[in-house]
């Protein structure tokens, strides 16, 4: 069954380095399985000001976070499925990916996917499910190319 993404990327942000269009749409593709209807995702590129922003009206953290998930509103009468929303922010990625020493290109396939697998109901507020995630998260990211980003 052929998988149908349409992406919206829009970018408020491009420092220090982020991603092209193409390339956010091969990470969210590769977390989306295969469904006859299309799937719409919009996904955000913003800077520390407008992440802190919305992280501490949603989530009451007042620090800017490297990527939040805004659930869409499902299926549509047109068949199309609204997948949601996600927001990166650049600085703060790119900060982890040093910190972590990972590849930008990697940290920003991690984020994309992960926010991609809220948005498809998976969590990490309890073991069982942090565990269902990432190991999720690593078999996506292996397909891709990139390597286990928990190890």
């Amino acid at each position: 069954m052929a998988q149908r993404l349409e992406l919206a990327v829009s970018y408020a942000a491009r420092r220090p380095w982020v991603p092209r269009r193409s390339q956010f749409e091969m990470w969210a593709r590769a977390a989306v399985p295969a469904l006859s209807r299309p799937n719409v995702l919009s996904v955000r590129v913003v800077g520390d000001a407008r992440s802190r922003a919305l992280n501490a009206r949603y989530r009451n953290k007042d620090l800017p976070t490297n990527v939040l998930s805004f659930r869409g509103a499902g299926v549509a009468p047109d068949g199309r499925n609204y997948l949601g929303e996600l927001v990166i922010c650049a600085p703060v990625v790119a900060r982890e990916a040093k910190l972590h020493a990972k590849s930008r290109e990697s940290h920003w396939a991690h984020m994309t996917v992960h926010g991609v697998l809220h948005l498809l109901g998976f969590d990490h507020e309890h073991d069982r499910e942090s565990r269902k995630m990432a190991a999720r998260e690593v078999q996506i990211l292996d397909r891709l190319g990139f390597s286990d980003p928990y190890a």
